[in-house]
């Protein structure tokens, strides 16, 4: 209402607006107090998207409650089964959403109760584990498990056709902002041009997704939450540091030490973290990255720097629309690694252990 009023609000966190101790407070104090702050430029106010950009970040975020609420229900199933002794996700390494135990689960409900039977329902690379699966559902089916079953795998159904709606209701909503559209082969822009790999300008999504890592879905994800105008972050820095994918500076004299974890952006961060589990089973720059950093210092130190390279990309596509993801190669620090500070390197790991090592002229010109 006050932006539509013509207003320039700004939403500001309430840790940079509190009031100095043992000063009185009262409404007025207060109000004059946040005047003044805000008069001398010292309230940073917080990031908000434009209108159409927050109409896309409300049904990116409930279709992600959604499937929440639909992991909640394979959970319940799962705790059903075990209960009746069967044991279908020792078997099936997709779990609960796999087609196949859906099926079986299905069956089971109606009133099948042979295993050979029901272990003939697998579909796929599941077939090969027939005999795993006959044996994890000879349990003690009972016939009050079958309607409990019922009711929960028709949650997970209807469930499924509200994320589908959600997921169309987001690409419907981005495709009404200008900012994403693309330009087709013919030259026209509109609302479904740029989506061909030919359109000499891609639709921001489209373009986003070219990052390994990151999917079209993903890719709406990300600008529902970080929006399509990246002056409102100046620098890929900013973006990272907004989102939480960096720790805060803590610096006395020359000490620096190591700063907490910001919260930051969740939605974003989950976003973010997801795509760099993705890039890390690619043969890429990015999958490289967080195999060399997954071996010194951990998967979990690896996916947040990983997901920190991603968002710097995304900041640089998006701040240029027409901008085309180029993959470095995963070869891409192994060829400026300096030959002689490599064999250094390896010599010195040796020496630590205890051995001896004599470089002659001959291996040292080689």
């Amino acid at each position: 209402m006050l932006e539509t009023a013509g207003l320039a609000v700004q939403l500001v966190s309430p840790s940079q607006a509190k009031n100095l101790k043992g000063r009185p407070k009262t409404d007025k104090l207060d109000a004059m107090w946040l005047a003044r702050l805000t008069q001398q430029g010292m309230l940073r106010p917080s990031f908000v998207p434009p209108a159409a950009i927050r109409r896309v970040r409300d049904f990116t975020r409930a279709r992600q409650d959604l499937v929440a609420e639909r992991t909640r229900c394979l959970q319940r199933l799962e705790k059903l089964l075990e209960d009746a002794m069967i044991k279908i996700t020792s078997v099936a390494s997709d779990g609960m959403k796999a087609k196949s135990v859906v099926a079986m689960v299905a069956a089971l409900a109606a009133g099948e109760r042979d295993p050979r039977t029901l272990a003939d329902l697998a579909k796929g690379p599941l077939r090969a584990k027939r005999d795993a699966l006959a044996e994890a559902l000879d349990g003690m089916f009972d016939s009050h498990h079958g309607v409990i079953a019922r009711m929960l795998l028709g949650q997970v159904a209807f469930l499924d056709q509200q994320i589908t709606r959600m997921e169309d209701q987001a690409i419907a909503a981005l495709a009404e902002v200008p900012g994403s559209w693309g330009v087709d082969a013919s030259g026209q822009a509109g609302p479904g041009c740029g989506l061909s790999p030919g359109s000499p300008v891609l639709a921001a999504a489209h373009r986003l997704a070219e990052i390994p890592g990151i999917s079209v879905w993903l890719a709406i994800v990300i600008i529902a939450e970080i929006g399509l105008n990246m002056a409102a972050f100046p620098t890929p820095a900013h973006l990272v540091s907004w989102m939480g994918l960096c720790r805060s500076a803590a610096q006395s004299g020359t000490r620096h030490g190591k700063g907490k974890p910001k919260k930051g952006n969740s939605y974003a961060r989950a976003a973010a973290g997801q795509a760099a589990i993705g890039a890390a089973r690619t043969a890429t720059f990015l999958g490289e990255r967080y195999a060399r950093i997954a071996r010194r210092r951990g998967k979990a130190i690896a996916q947040a720097a990983v997901a920190r390279s991603i968002m710097i990309i995304v900041w640089h596509l998006l701040n240029d629309p027409a901008a085309r993801y180029h993959d470095l190669g995963p070869d891409f620090y192994a060829g400026r690694i300096n030959r002689d500070k490599k064999i250094r390197n390896h010599i010195r790991g040796l020496q630590a252990l205890g051995v001896t090592v004599a470089i002659t002229g001959d291996e040292q010109a080689a």
